[in-house]
C-alpha cells in the first residue's frame, strides 16, 4: 500500500515527506481551496525534490490550457482530476491522470469501468467541498474486485490505516486534513509516525504471505 500527501505548500513539509519515503506529493491548483498553492511556489518546491517522485497538481474543472500550462512550469508528473471532467477531456491529457469520484451510499461503482486506463481515487461526497473533507465514508460498498487498484482518500488517519490495511488494502492511501496543524501546514511528527506505520504495515504483510 503506497502513501500520497496532498495539500502540500512548502518545501519543509514536502522534505519530512521524502525523508520518510512517501510516495507521492500533491499540490492543489484550486483556488477556492484551503491548501491551494500558487505555480510559482510549487515550480520551486519541484526543482528540489527527486525526478522520479510522484508529483500530482489537484485540478477542479479547469481549462485545458490551464492545467497544460501548469505542467509545463512546475514540471508535475501527474495531475488529480476533482470536477466533472468528461474522459473525452481526461484522454485529451497527455500525462497520467488520476480521476477523483466522491463517493455516497448511491455512488454508482459501475461508471468506473469508463476510466480503465487511469487510476481511480475515491473520496468522501460533500456538497460543500470537491475533497479534503477528513471524513470517512462507508468502506464496505468498495466492490472487492476494484479495492486493490483504487486511491483511497477520506478521513484516514493513523488511527484507522490498519483498518483501511486489513479491510480495503488499497493501491494507495491519500491524506491531508488528518497531518496537518492546519490547512496547507502540516504536522512533521505525524507525518513520520504515519509512514512509519505504514511500513510496518506492509512489511507485515510481506512477513505474513
Amino acid at each position: 500500500m503506497k502513501v500520497k500527501i496532498c495539500g502540500i505548500t512548502n518545501y519543509e513539509d514536502a522534505k519530512v515527506c521524502i525523508d520518510n519515503d512517501v510516495d507521492a506529493l500533491g499540490f492543489v491548483f484550486f483556488n477556492k481551496s484551503k491548501r491551494y498553492v500558487d505555480h510559482d511556489t510549487v515550480s520551486k518546491i519541484i526543482s528540489k525534490l527527486p525526478g522520479d517522485l510522484l508529483k500530482v497538481g489537484v485540478f477542479v474543472n479547469e481549462g485545458i490550457e490551464v492545467i497544460t500550462n501548469i505542467i509545463s512550469s512546475t514540471k508535475i508528473n501527474c495531475i488529480q482530476l476533482h470536477g466533472s471532467e468528461s474522459n473525452d477531456f481526461i484522454n485529451s491529457l497527455n500525462i497520467p491522470v488520476i480521476k477523483s469520484f466522491r463517493v455516497n451510499k448511491e455512488f454508482d461503482f459501475d461508471q468506473l469501468h469508463n476510466y480503465k486506463n487511469h487510476k481511480i481515487l475515491l473520496d468522501t461526497y460533500s456538497n460543500d467541498d470537491y475533497g479534503g473533507t477528513g471524513k470517512v465514508f462507508n468502506w464496505e460498498i468498495i466492490p472487492k474486485e476494484i479495492s486493490d487498484k483504487i486511491i483511497l482518500a477520506g478521513g484516514i488517519s493513523i488511527d484507522n490505516v490498519e483498518k483501511v490495511k486489513k479491510e480495503v488494502n488499497p493501491f494507495m492511501v491519500d491524506l491531508s486534513s488528518s497531518l496537518e496543524i492546519s490547512p496547507g501546514k502540516k504536522d512533521q511528527k505525524k507525518i513520520k509516525e504515519f509512514l512509519n506505520k505504514v511500513y510496518e504495515l506492509n512489511n507485515a504483510n510481506i512477513n505474513e504471505s
